[in-house]
C-alpha cells in the first residue's frame, strides 16, 4: 500500500531512512541515560548525534553478509564514530530497540490516519447540518420502513467514526509502549529507573512485565481497532452505493468532468470510489487477524511476528488513512437528490405511517394484534395498487369505529416521525471539543 496512493507523510513515517531515523534515537536516548549514570563515559552520544549520517543502503550492504539487521545498523553507525559508539547497545537486545522504534512508528502513523478521520467527521458534520431537515425513506431490510431525514443518517455515520478515532486513541495509547530490558526483560544489565526515564523522553512508557519483547496483545488490539475503523468507512460507503442505484438515485458520489465511467458504456456513473473504500475495509479485516496471530509467541519470544509487522504496520495504517481520506472526498463532493427522496417518499403512498395508525388504535382500547391486524389489511391492499393507504383506512369501518378523520390525519403528519430530530441532533458529539478531538 505505500505507493503513489499513500500520502508522502505515511510513506516517510515507513521509509527505510525514517526506521533507521527511529532506531538511532532509541539507541542515543539510552546511550545519553548511561553517561548520565556514570556507566558510559561522557561525549558519545553527542559525537554519534554530530557525525552520523544513516544509509539505508549501506545498512542493507552489511545486512547482505551479517544477516542481521540490528547488528548491520550498529555496525554502520560504529564505522562513522569508532570508539564513540563502544556503549551504544550496551545491555540491551535487539527487540529493546526494534520494539521501541515500531512503537514511534505506529504511534506517529495513528496521527496522520487520525486526521484523516477527523476530516471525514468534520465533512460528516458539514454533509449533516445542510441535510438536517431533509426528508428521506428510511429503509430497514432494503425495504421502506418510515421517514427520516438524511441529515439524522450522516449524524449517525459521524457518530460511529468519532467512537473509530475514540477507540484508535486508546489503541494507539496501548502501543505507546517500549523496553529496554534486555534479552529476556529482566535487566540482567541494566537498570528498570532507567528504561523509564529513556522512555519518558521518548514519549513512550515502559512493558511493565516484558520478555524479549513487548506483549503482542497491543499491537492486535490496535489493528483491530483498525478493522473496525474500516468497517465503519465500509458501512457508510455501502449505503452511498445503494443511493447511487439507477431505481434510487437519491445520492451519488463525485463524478469529475472528462471523468469515464465504462469501457463500453458511455452512459454510466459507477460508485467506484465507494466500491475501492469497501475493498480497502476487506484488507484492514485480513490484516487484524494476521496480528491476532502473532500474540502466541514461543517463551520469552520468537521471530514468527516480525516478518507479520513489517507488513502489516505501514499496510495497515497506510490503508486505513487512504480509505478515510477517499470517503471524506466522497462525502465533501457528494451530490445529494432531495427530489428524488421526495419521490420515493411519495411512491410510499402513506404506508410509512402504518405504525402511527397502529399506535393510535391501541391508544383508543384495541388489543394490539387487533389493531395490528386492522392496520396490515388495508396496507397490504395499499401495497397490491387497491388504493390509497389513508382512504382505505378512513373506508373501513372497524378502523373508523376507532378514529376519526382528525385522529387519521394526526397519524399521517410527519410530525409524528420528525418532531423530536432537534432533540436527537442536539445529543451529537461537538463538532468542536467532542470525543475523538
Amino acid at each position: 500500500m505505500l505507493d503513489r496512493y499513500s500520502t508522502p507523510e505515511m510513506r516517510r513515517v515507513w521509509s527505510p531512512a525514517r526506521r533507521w531515523e527511529r532506531m538511532l534515537e532509541v539507541e542515543v536516548a539510552y546511550l545519553e541515560a548511561l553517561e548520565e549514570d556514570g556507566v558510559a563515559p561522557p561525549g558519545g552520544a553527542a559525537r554519534i548525534r554530530e557525525a552520523v549520517r544513516l544509509d539505508p543502503a549501506r545498512i542493507d550492504e552489511l545486512e547482505a553478509t551479517l544477516r542481521h539487521d540490528v547488528i548491520a545498523f550498529l555496525a554502520h553507525v560504529e564505522e562513522q564514530v569508532g570508539d564513540a559508539a563502544r556503549f551504544l547497545h550496551y545491555g540491551l537486545t535487539s527487540s529493546d530497540a526494534l520494539d521501541t522504534a515500531f512503537a514511534l512508528q505506529l504511534t506517529e502513523a495513528w496521527a496522520l490516519v487520525r486526521a484523516a478521520l477527523r476530516a471525514l467527521a468534520d465533512a460528516l458534520w458539514d454533509l449533516a447540518e445542510r441535510h438536517r431537515a431533509t426528508p428521506m425513506v428510511g429503509r430497514t431490510h432494503g425495504m421502506h420502513a418510515q421517514v427520516t431525514t438524511f441529515g439524522l443518517v450522516a449524524s449517525g455515520w459521524r457518530e460511529e467514526v468519532c467512537r473509530g478515532i475514540e477507540r484508535g486513541d486508546r489503541a494507539a495509547d496501548g502501543v505507546a509502549v517500549g523496553k529496554l530490558s534486555g534479552a529476556v526483560g529482566t535487566f540482567a544489565f541494566g537498570d528498570p529507573a532507567r528504561e523509564e526515564r529513556v522512555l519518558r523522553r521518548l514519549g513512550l512508557r515502559p512493558e511493565p512485565v516484558a520478555t524479549q519483547v513487548v506483549a503482542r496483545d497491543r499491537h492486535a488490539a490496535f489493528f483491530t481497532a483498525l478493522a473496525v475503523i474500516g468497517g465503519t468507512l465500509e458501512r457508510i460507503a455501502v449505503i452511498f452505493r445503494h443511493l447511487q442505484r439507477t431505481e434510487v438515485g437519491e445520492a451519488q458520489e463525485p463524478f469529475a468532468t472528462g471523468q469515464r465511467g465504462s469501457s463500453a458504456m458511455p452512459h454510466k456513473k459507477n460508485p467506484v470510489d465507494s466500491e475501492n473504500v469497501c475493498g480497502q475495509a476487506r484488507l484492514l479485516r485480513a490484516w487484524a487477524m494476521a496480528a491476532l496471530e502473532d500474540m502466541a509467541l514461543w517463551h520469552e519470544r520468537d521471530i514468527s511476528h516480525s516478518s507479520v509487522e513489517r507488513v502489516i504496520g505501514p499496510d495497515a495504517t497506510a490503508t486505513a488513512e487512504f480509505a478515510a481520506l477517499r470517503l471524506g472526498r466522497i462525502v465533501r463532493g457528494l451530490v445529494v437528490r432531495p427530489d428524488r427522496m421526495a419521490e420515493h417518499l411519495a411512491a410510499s403512498a402513506g404506508l410509512l405511517n402504518s405504525e402511527a395508525v397502529l399506535l393510535a388504535l391501541v391508544a383508543r382500547g384495541l388489543k394490539r394484534q387487533d389493531a395490528y391486524v386492522l392496520v396490515q389489511r388495508a396496507a397490504m391492499r395499499a401495497a397490491a395498487g387497491d388504493g390509497a393507504f389513508a382512504d382505505l383506512l378512513a373506508g373501513d369501518p372497524e378502523v373508523r369505529a376507532h378514529l376519526g378523520e382528525d385522529d387519521l390525519r394526526r397519524c399521517f403528519s410527519r410530525d409524528e416521525h420528525l418532531g423530536h430530530l432537534d432533540a436527537i441532533l442536539a445529543r451529537r458529539t461537538p463538532r468542536q471539543g467532542g470525543r475523538g478531538r
